[in-house]
């Protein structure tokens, strides 16, 4: 009688083992997908420098402090909050001068802004240039939904594998079945500005009607690797 069972349940593994390369062997197909949204940012982030060259690192050091403090001063009393400002980088270096052969040293110090509101753009710039920066060394374009869109990417990327799929799977005259396996590839990152032919500016100053400010489109993207069955028509 053990014999009898026990020869039924290995029976029955092997039937289940078998079963399970049988699932296995179904035909497959395997694709990626990419969703781009594509959108008008209304965020920015102000990357701004203050440098200074001197022979003395004390008062090169003693300059830039004092620029700092009036930029520090000067965003205080902007709308800006306190949390969406802070300081990067700060260096002083000594280097040397081939041509005088002399050293002398650099104090610089960075600062990264994060704008909320593109309205204020000239105004914080002319502030902060009145404050004593001498760089202003980037913008870096982002939108308030970001979440938003890259929930609306993942949705168009996933779109975008299932068509590619039925497109080989009509070649073959078969048909898209369950996803098997879904890998999500994108690369988290702040969009990239993103020049396009058409670019809309913001008009800054009303009363001068100049425009100072491109803003142009910012990409938001999504890329995955789906596995999708396929199955006979």
């Amino acid at each position: 009688m053990k014999k009898i069972v026990l020869t039924l349940l290995v029976l029955t593994a092997v039937i289940t083992t078998t079963q399970a390369q049988v699932e296995d062997t179904f035909p497959q197909i395997s694709v990626s997908g990419e969703g781009t949204v594509k959108v008008t940012p209304d965020e920015a982030i102000i990357t701004i420098g203050v440098a200074n060259t001197g022979k003395e690192a004390d008062e090169v050091k003693k300059a830039n402090d004092e620029t700092v403090d009036r930029v520090l001063k000067f965003l205080k009393k902007t709308k800006i909050d306190k949390k969406d400002y802070q300081t990067q980088r700060v260096y002083l270096n000594r280097n040397f001068d081939y041509k005088k052969q002399e050293y002398f040293y650099n104090a610089t110090q960075t600062i990264t802004i994060h704008l909320r509101d593109l309205s204020m753009y000239d105004e914080l710039i002319v502030g902060l240039t009145n404050a004593g920066i001498n760089q202003i060394q980037g913008v870096q374009f982002k939108t308030s939904k970001q979440e938003q869109y890259e929930s609306e990417a993942r949705v168009k990327a996933v779109a975008d594998a299932k068509n590619k799929a039925k497109d080989y799977a009509e070649a073959l005259e078969l048909k898209v079945g369950y996803a098997r396996v879904v890998t999500d590839n994108t690369r988290a990152s702040y969009p990239s500005p993103m020049y396009a032919m058409e670019m809309k500016s913001m008009v800054m100053d009303a009363g001068s009607g100049q425009e100072t400010l491109a803003v142009g489109e910012i990409e938001i993207k999504a890329n995955v690797s789906i596995t999708f069955e396929l199955t006979k028509n």
